[in-house]
Protein backbone atom coordinates (compact mmCIF):
# COMPACT_ATOMS: atom_id res chain seq x y z
CA UNK A 1 0.00 0.00 0.00
CA UNK A 2 1.12 3.55 -0.75
CA UNK A 3 0.04 6.47 1.43
CA UNK A 4 0.31 10.04 0.17
CA UNK A 5 -0.02 12.96 2.57
CA UNK A 6 -0.24 16.45 1.16
CA UNK A 7 -0.06 19.32 3.63
CA UNK A 8 -1.48 22.68 2.55
CA UNK A 9 -1.22 25.97 4.44
CA UNK A 10 -4.05 27.93 2.82
CA UNK A 11 -4.34 31.70 2.54
CA UNK A 12 -7.29 32.33 4.91
CA UNK A 13 -9.49 34.15 2.39
CA UNK A 14 -8.83 31.35 -0.17
CA UNK A 15 -9.73 28.42 2.13
CA UNK A 16 -13.29 27.99 0.85
CA UNK A 17 -12.12 28.11 -2.79
CA UNK A 18 -9.46 25.47 -2.19
CA UNK A 19 -11.82 23.15 -0.32
CA UNK A 20 -14.45 23.45 -3.06
CA UNK A 21 -11.84 22.72 -5.73
CA UNK A 22 -10.59 19.62 -3.93
CA UNK A 23 -14.09 18.36 -3.18
CA UNK A 24 -15.02 18.77 -6.86
CA UNK A 25 -12.52 16.06 -7.83
CA UNK A 26 -13.14 13.75 -4.88
CA UNK A 27 -15.73 11.55 -6.61
CA UNK A 28 -13.62 11.04 -9.72
CA UNK A 29 -10.51 10.46 -7.66
CA UNK A 30 -12.10 7.73 -5.56
CA UNK A 31 -13.20 5.92 -8.73
CA UNK A 32 -9.65 5.75 -10.09
CA UNK A 33 -8.24 2.26 -10.31
CA UNK A 34 -6.13 1.56 -7.26
CA UNK A 35 -7.43 4.43 -5.12
CA UNK A 36 -8.36 2.96 -1.74
CA UNK A 37 -9.23 6.27 -0.06
CA UNK A 38 -9.08 10.03 -0.53
CA UNK A 39 -9.71 12.15 2.57
CA UNK A 40 -9.44 15.89 3.15
CA UNK A 41 -9.28 17.21 6.69
CA UNK A 42 -8.12 20.27 8.62
CA UNK A 43 -6.52 20.68 12.01
CA UNK A 44 -8.74 21.46 14.99
CA UNK A 45 -6.70 24.54 15.85
CA UNK A 46 -6.64 26.10 12.37
CA UNK A 47 -9.05 25.40 9.50
CA UNK A 48 -6.48 26.82 7.07
CA UNK A 49 -4.04 23.97 7.67
CA UNK A 50 -5.39 21.25 5.38
CA UNK A 51 -4.23 17.69 4.90
CA UNK A 52 -5.10 15.48 1.97
CA UNK A 53 -4.58 11.81 2.70
CA UNK A 54 -4.71 9.26 -0.13
CA UNK A 55 -4.17 5.51 -0.08
CA UNK A 56 -3.21 3.62 -3.24
CA UNK A 57 -2.97 -0.10 -3.86
CA UNK A 58 0.26 0.06 -5.93
CA UNK A 59 2.98 2.53 -6.86
CA UNK A 60 2.15 2.05 -10.54
CA UNK A 61 -1.44 3.16 -9.93
CA UNK A 62 -0.26 6.14 -7.89
CA UNK A 63 2.21 7.13 -10.62
CA UNK A 64 -0.63 7.04 -13.15
CA UNK A 65 -2.60 9.38 -10.88
CA UNK A 66 0.38 11.73 -10.45
CA UNK A 67 0.36 12.23 -14.24
CA UNK A 68 -3.41 12.80 -14.37
CA UNK A 69 -5.37 15.99 -14.98
CA UNK A 70 -6.97 15.59 -11.55
CA UNK A 71 -3.60 15.74 -9.84
CA UNK A 72 -2.79 18.71 -12.05
CA UNK A 73 -5.84 20.45 -10.59
CA UNK A 74 -4.41 19.87 -7.11
CA UNK A 75 -1.01 21.25 -8.10
CA UNK A 76 -2.79 24.21 -9.72
CA UNK A 77 -4.02 25.33 -6.30
CA UNK A 78 -0.54 26.60 -5.35
CA UNK A 79 -1.68 30.22 -5.79
CA UNK A 80 -4.14 29.66 -2.91
CA UNK A 81 -1.39 28.62 -0.48
CA UNK A 82 0.96 30.51 1.83
CA UNK A 83 3.74 28.07 0.92
CA UNK A 84 4.18 25.24 -1.60
CA UNK A 85 2.40 21.92 -1.11
CA UNK A 86 4.32 19.58 1.21
CA UNK A 87 3.97 16.13 -0.35
CA UNK A 88 5.06 12.94 1.42
CA UNK A 89 4.76 9.46 -0.11
CA UNK A 90 5.06 6.44 2.19
CA UNK A 91 5.27 2.80 1.19
CA UNK A 92 3.65 0.46 3.70
CA UNK A 93 4.99 -3.08 3.66
CA UNK A 94 2.89 -4.35 6.52
CA UNK A 95 0.01 -3.08 8.57
CA UNK A 96 -1.56 -4.34 11.75
CA UNK A 97 -4.92 -3.91 13.38
CA UNK A 98 -6.52 -4.53 16.73
CA UNK A 99 -4.67 -7.81 17.12
CA UNK A 100 -1.48 -5.80 17.75
CA UNK A 101 -3.21 -4.00 20.64
CA UNK A 102 -4.38 -7.30 22.11
CA UNK A 103 -0.90 -8.81 21.81
CA UNK A 104 0.72 -5.79 23.49
CA UNK A 105 -1.87 -5.88 26.31
CA UNK A 106 -1.35 -9.62 26.80
CA UNK A 107 2.43 -9.22 26.79
CA UNK A 108 2.20 -6.44 29.38
CA UNK A 109 -0.06 -8.55 31.60
CA UNK A 110 2.41 -11.43 31.36
CA UNK A 111 5.32 -9.13 32.26
CA UNK A 112 6.96 -9.38 28.82
CA UNK A 113 7.03 -5.58 28.37
CA UNK A 114 8.98 -3.13 30.49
Amino acid sequence: MIIVRIFMNVIPEKQKELVQTLLSVTGSMQKEEGCLSYTLFCTVENKNLLNLLMEWRTRKQLDHHLRSKMFGVLLGTKSLLNEPHAIHIHTIQRSEGMEAVHTASRDQAEGKLN
